[in-house]
Formats: C-alpha cells, sequence, structure tokens
C-alpha cells in the first residue's frame, strides 16, 4: 500500500473519530448538534453539486420520495447518536454504531432474502454478546442513563441501516455528491421542523458552539470525501475494515481530551464487538470474491 494511501487513510479515521468529541464538547441539544452537522454539510458540499446540478432533475416522484424516508432516517440516524453521546461513553456509543454492517446484513435477510453463511452469523452473535458486555459494564442501579444512551445507539445504527437501504435500493441515477447533498439537506430541514416544534432555541448559542457545529460538518466530511476518494485505491472492504478504526480512536481521543475513563468489561465487549464486525466484512470480502471467480 502507497505511503500516500496510509496517510489519507489515518486521516480519515481521525476526522472521523473527532466526530464524537465535539458532540461531547458541545452544550447545544442533540437535536441542534444534528440539525447544523446536517445544514452545514449540505452547504459545504454545494459548490461540488453546482458542477453537477443538471441531475437534480433526474429524480421521479417516486424517486423524490425516497429521498424523502432516507433524509428522515439520516436525522433519525444523527439525533439518537448524538442524544447518546450525551448519555453515555464515547467508547460505547461508537463501538455500538460498529454494529451498522451486522444489522445490516440481518436487514437484508429480512427484507430480500439475502444469502447468509454460517461465518456471518457467528460474527453477529459474536458482536451482539460484545454488545451485552460494554451495557453491563455501563450498568449502576443509581444511574441508569448510560444504558439508554447505548440503547439510543442502537436505535441510531437502525435508523442508518434504513437510510443505506433505501439509497441503495431505490435512488440509482445520482452521482454520489448529488445524493449526499439532497439527503443532508432534507434531513437538516427534518430536524429544523422538529426542533421549530418542540420550541428548542434555533440560534442563540455561544461562538465556541458554533465553531464546534461547524467542525462537526467540516471533518466528518472531509473523511467521507477521503473514503470515496480511496475505493479508487482500495477494495470496498479494505476501506469498512479501516472504519472500524473509528471506535478506538474516539476513544482514545476521549480518554486525553474528555478525561473519560473505560471499565474492563467496556474494553472487552467493545474488542468482542469489533472482532466480530472484522471477521464479518472478511468473510463478506471472501464470498464476493468467490462469486467473482
Amino acid at each position: 500500500m502507497k505511503k500516500s494511501v496510509v496517510a489519507l487513510l489515518a486521516l480519515s479515521v481521525v476526522c472521523i473519530a473527532f466526530a464524537a468529541i465535539f458532540v461531547k464538547l458541545s452544550a447545544a441539544p442533540a437535536s441542534i448538534i444534528s440539525m447544523y452537522r446536517m445544514l452545514f454539510a449540505g452547504i459545504l458540499l454545494s459548490p461540488i453539486v453546482f458542477e453537477y446540478r443538471r441531475e437534480l432533475s433526474r429524480p421521479s416522484i417516486k424517486e423524490w420520495w425516497a429521498l424523502m424516508a432516507a433524509g428522515l432516517f439520516l436525522a433519525m440516524h444523527f439525533g439518537f447518536w448524538f442524544a447518546s453521546l450525551q448519555l453515555t461513553s464515547v467508547a460505547s456509543s461508537t463501538v455500538i454504531l460498529a454494529l451498522q454492517p451486522l444489522v445490516a446484513m440481518v436487514a437484508a435477510y429480512l427484507l430480500y432474502k439475502e444469502k447468509v453463511s454460517a461465518r456471518m452469523l457467528t460474527a453477529v452473535f459474536t458482536s451482539f454478546f460484545g454488545v451485552v458486555l460494554i451495557s453491563w459494564g455501563d450498568f449502576s442501579f443509581t444511574d441508569l442513563s448510560a444504558i439508554f444512551g447505548n440503547m439510543l445507539s442502537f436505535l441510531g445504527v437502525m435508523a442508518v441501516v434504513a437510510y443505506f437501504l433505501i439509497g441503495q435500493n431505490t435512488v440509482r441515477n445520482l452521482t454520489h455528491w448529488v445524493y449526499s447533498f439532497l439527503v443532508f439537506s432534507i434531513a437538516g430541514i427534518f430536524l429544523l421542523i422538529y426542533n421549530i416544534v418542540t420550541g428548542t432555541e434555533l440560534i442563540r448559542y455561544e461562538s465556541r458552539e458554533w465553531g464546534l457545529f461547524l467542525l462537526l460538518a467540516l471533518l466528518p466530511t472531509i473523511a467521507h470525501v477521503i473514503f470515496n476518494y480511496l475505493l479508487n485505491e482500495l477494495s470496498p472492504a479494505t476501506v469498512s475494515m479501516a472504519m472500524l478504526l473509528e471506535p478506538v480512536g474516539a476513544s482514545f481521543l476521549a480518554y486525553f481530551i474528555l478525561s473519560e475513563s473505560l471499565t474492563l468489561l467496556q474494553v472487552v465487549g467493545g474488542l468482542i464487538v469489533l472482532t466480530g464486525v472484522y471477521f464479518f466484512l472478511f468473510s463478506q470480502h471472501r464470498e464476493r470474491h468467490a462469486r467473482t471467480l
């Protein structure tokens, strides 16, 4: 692997790992953080989308409904995940978020009857056992907020899987840039409506908060741009496996920046989850490779 590719891969992991830290540092409501994360990301993508503006007339009425649904689920994903980060540790929340490919496999099996190998099932059960250990490590008779935070993180996983399933199976005639711009913007509008209906303050926040909102949109967006570029150099499986370093990087940053500590059960559970997800992605890659031979 080229040194430049390794450097870009490392940069993307660091960028995306900072997302959880910025949420933790913010004192704003989770729905506000999520809203500006989406709206600012849409604004950042708009110069690129301008070059592809003709695509905006391509979606049919059915596809616009799919885009609306995808945007709604994406809004729910960030709303749930950011709320979870305000209740549980960065390590627990981000590790549970790593379950996304496993939940996607289960959903694809239930909805589209896609075949599941014994290796993949073993990876699923291994990872869910790790999640149980994480939640057990967060358990306290005096404070159950961390458990609730873990549940919100898992709801965030369910929402993002629904978002990906809609995008992969409904809207096929848009470039990644235009699709991302549309669903980011739609998600931001849904969150804006939610905040207006619930009477949440929209604009009166300190400059520090606005800086965090912008950084939260900027760094993960840079990470996704790098991931898309690296798909020209690396296989999707390699990029997906590299993304498993996000919980590790986020936990490392949380230890030094937020002084968050880890229990032994959280560490063991996190390692089990990441091991299960790794073997799932590895098995998936091997099966796809075998089918192409």
